[in-house]
């Protein structure tokens, strides 16, 4: 069996060693890396050849890549590297990855096209600058080739290794059987679907009901489409923790019982937050600061045998094996990403403008699958992702910390702020275009705290660091700007005249994420809230020829109960008069089938002020209410009071981390009551959306307001029918439930729905 690995994967292999040194100012993003790639390439002459295709293999082990560019004139091979800062404060072991990747590809361009000797250049890309810096050397065939073979030599024990996990794991995907007996109904459409959209290479939005079994339905057919397809990678995407929880839980039931001395026959890692996994908080990543960073690369070889013979690397196994060899684990986790079979982690790690899972496939040439779990979530997140904002009361915080040459520069850009602001009065404004003068007076500021990172980064106070990331998302996004995003300014009072915080909010992201889902053989993309499709297709931008799967609920009308208090307005402005319809309704319900409940509001507010209201009436009913910025285990504690001999109701804000993606099966939640149409407050912002997305697509009440705020209440009240014995109830209160096009959006399979006095 021939193994094949990408040229970078081989000299990230072979060539690092040393501290792990991240000082070196942070690096640009994905998408400013293939602008300075172009920049570049469009500089040279027109027989310039750009990204070269190349392979070559050495006992068995086949090498690939794309070389950045070659000169035929000078016979010179280029590899490009963007970058920010100073290029004398680079690790020495970066460079040297840097010159490998460039003398393996010139072996093998070499080797293609016979030459006896080439030109090798390593050229830096200075995104902020827009300014070059070039290392060229010249070298023979016979050493280049020499260098070649010895990289791969170093690499041929663990690609031993490798090509047995591959035999292993395709034979036991080969040979996988579904973990039940028999698939829920709905749950083999999916699967079939799945596994015909990575035969097919499509993208697929698929809509299934809560408690089909969505996370198995999927995994398991794109497993067993692994070997037949000659998929490297299965990305699996989630909003929330929870989401990554039900992924693992599947994952384990495919997984055989482990066997002593065996290595698993499927990897599968659990990507964390850097600073949730890091051992030192505080601390630097550098050798000089953290015992983990220093000789990181030097015992990274053990951990990393370690890491692929255990396989199941979650979050704690991670943790266990990196301290017992004393590196960093979200570093050693970074590093299992090349070698993992599944990989499940946030939407934020593939999708975000700096998604280092993105750039990793996209430099490894990875072919790969992605699963995007909870998928009607991604409109929102990727807005987040692609949008920035910059107030100006940081220049307060900046002027208390004074930096070295950046006085006059802060001046400068505290006038332009102000202009800003006089210019447009207090309130809300958008804007058609972005502030030029206010622009360039930012990056000035940023490029002197960068300078001053590069000579002495202590000496930079957190609160520039704040600024300078800030800034450098702001900077970005500005870069991105189209018809795709607003620009607005909302300026308010201060101590000395008007100030103004300053937002690019992109209200279509589409065209960022159309290149994340061409890149993927195929995309899943599902949720039990993904209707109506038009309306996700539009905004996610899905590639062209994608299917839409609407999976039939498996569950009976006569399941549900569904109740509606047609006579109780929810609006911000009635809310106080329904405080007292709402409170008795809950109790009404509870009184007639005690039991464990939800209860979803519009805000924190209302869900106190109708709790503290049902308290003073029925002090009988057991009540716990959701709090802000809960942390993990506060959240998992919530979740864990709802048990099966229990019974009382939990208060919790509709879109938040109780709505969706939590499995409360049988007597742990027996109804929910939603109290609150879900749609977003009307004010300035949204108004503007509404008027893009209308000029967009011709509907935008429903694309700002409506379909979103549906998403939410459907999420939430698909909690309570999670198998095919649950029995529940659903009240809905709010006048507007009642409403032709607000009953279209809710499932077909509900029943109709029985009034409840107001």
């Amino acid at each position: 069996m021939t193994l094949t690995v990408a040229v970078r994967a081989l000299c990230e292999f072979t060539a690092r060693e040393g501290d792990l040194d991240l000082r070196f100012t942070p690096s640009p993003s994905a998408l400013e890396g293939m602008a300075g790639h172009r920049k570049v390439s469009d500089r040279r002459g027109p027989t310039y050849r750009r990204e070269i295709s190349l392979a070559g293999e050495h006992k068995g082990l086949q090498v690939r890549g794309r070389a950045d560019g070659f000169d035929p004139e000078r016979q010179c091979l280029e590899e490009v590297k963007t970058h920010r800062g100073d290029l004398k404060r680079q690790p020495a072991n970066q460079r040297a990855l840097h010159w490998a990747q460039a003398k393996v590809y010139a072996s093998l361009l070499c080797e293609e096209q016979g030459l006896p000797r080439v030109k090798v250049a390593l050229v830096y890309w200075n995104v902020d600058s827009e300014s070059e810096t070039r290392f060229e050397a010249d070298h023979g065939a016979d050493a280049l080739q020499a260098f070649f073979h010895a990289q791969c030599e170093a690499f041929l024990d663990w690609a031993a290794r490798e090509r047995a996990h591959l035999q292993r794991r395709d034979g036991f995907l080969q040979a996988l059987a579904f973990p039940h007996e028999a698939m829920r109904p709905g749950q083999r459409q999916l699967a079939e679907t799945v596994y015909k959209a990575a035969s097919m290479g499509r993208a697929v939005l698929a809509q299934a009901p809560t408690g089909i079994g969505k996370t198995l339905g999927t995994l398991f057919p794109l497993l067993k489409a692994m070997p037949r397809q000659q998929l490297q990678r299965i990305l699996f995407l989630t909003a929330k923790t929870p989401g990554r929880r039900l992924a693992l839980d599947a994952l384990q039931q495919l997984q055989p019982e482990p066997v002593q001395g065996e290595p698993q026959p499927l990897r599968v890692l659990e990507l964390t937050a850097r600073e949730k996994a890091c051992e030192y908080p505080g601390t630097a990543c550098h050798g000089d600061a953290c015992p983990l960073a220093r000789g990181f690369y030097d015992r990274l070889p053990a951990a990393r045998v370690a890491a692929a013979e255990r396989g199941w690397l979650d979050r704690a196994a991670l943790r266990e094996l990196a301290l017992a060899h004393q590196v960093c684990p979200y570093y050693l986790s970074q590093e299992m990403a090349r070698w993992a079979d599944v990989i499940i982690g946030d939407y934020n790690y593939y999708f975000d403008l700096s998604g280092w899972l993105f750039a990793l496939a996209q430099a490894q040439e990875w072919r790969f699958a992605v699963l995007v779990d909870e998928a009607h979530n991604l409109v929102e997140r990727a807005r987040g992702m692609y949008s920035a904002s910059l107030d100006q009361r940081l220049l307060a915080t900046l002027r208390e910390a004074p930096l070295a040459g950046a006085s006059n520069a802060l001046r400068t850009l505290g006038r332009h702020w102000s202009a800003l602001a006089k210019a447009q009065g207090e309130g809300y404004h958008s804007q058609p275009g972005l502030p030029a003068q206010w622009l360039a007076a930012l990056q000035r500021c940023m490029s002197i705290v960068s300078d001053q990172l590069n000579q002495d980064p202590a000496a930079v106070a957190p609160q520039w660091l704040d600024f300078y990331f800030q800034a450098l998302q702001f900077t970005r996004v500005a870069e991105l700007f189209s018809d795709a995003f607003v620009f607005d300014l909302e300026v308010y009072p201060a101590r000395r005249g008007l100030r103004a915080r300053l937002n690019l909010r992109n209200v279509v992201p589409a065209p960022l994420l159309t290149p994340r889902f061409k890149s993927a053989r195929s995309c899943v993309l599902f949720s039990a809230t993904l209707s109506p499709a038009h309306y996700f297709a539009d905004l996610l931008g899905l590639p062209d020829g994608w299917a839409w799967l609407d999976v039939p609920s498996p569950f009976r009308a006569s399941q549900l109960h569904v109740r509606l208090a047609a006579q109780v307005s929810t609006r911000y402005a009635d809310r106080q008069q329904s405080l007292a319809s709402v409170a008795r309704i809950i109790a009404e319900q509870y009184q007639r089938r005690p039991g464990n409940y939800l209860a979803f509001f519009s805000s924190f507010d209302y869900l106190g002020q109708v709790a503290e209201r049902l308290a003073a009436s029925c002090p009988e009913v057991p009540l716990r209410c959701q709090r802000r910025a809960m942390d993990e285990g506060e959240r998992q504690a919530f979740i864990d009071g709802f048990t099966a001999d229990g019974c009382g109701i939990g208060f919790a804000v509709l879109g938040g981390a109780f709505g969706e993606g939590i499995d409360l099966p049988g007597a742990r939640l027996i109804g929910a009551f939603v109290a609150t149409l879900g749609m977003a407050q009307v004010n300035p912002v949204n108004e503007n959306f509404k008027r893009r997305m209308q000029a967009r697509f011709g509907s935008g009440h429903d694309y700002v307001y409506l379909f979103p705020g549906l998403h939410k209440v459907v999420q939430a009240a698909g909690r309570v029918i999670r198998h095919e014995a649950d029995q529940g109830t659903i009240v809905l209160i709010d006048d507007r439930y009642a409403q032709p096009q607000v009953q279209r959006l809710l499932p077909g399979w509900w029943p109709a729905a029985e009034p409840v006095a107001g």
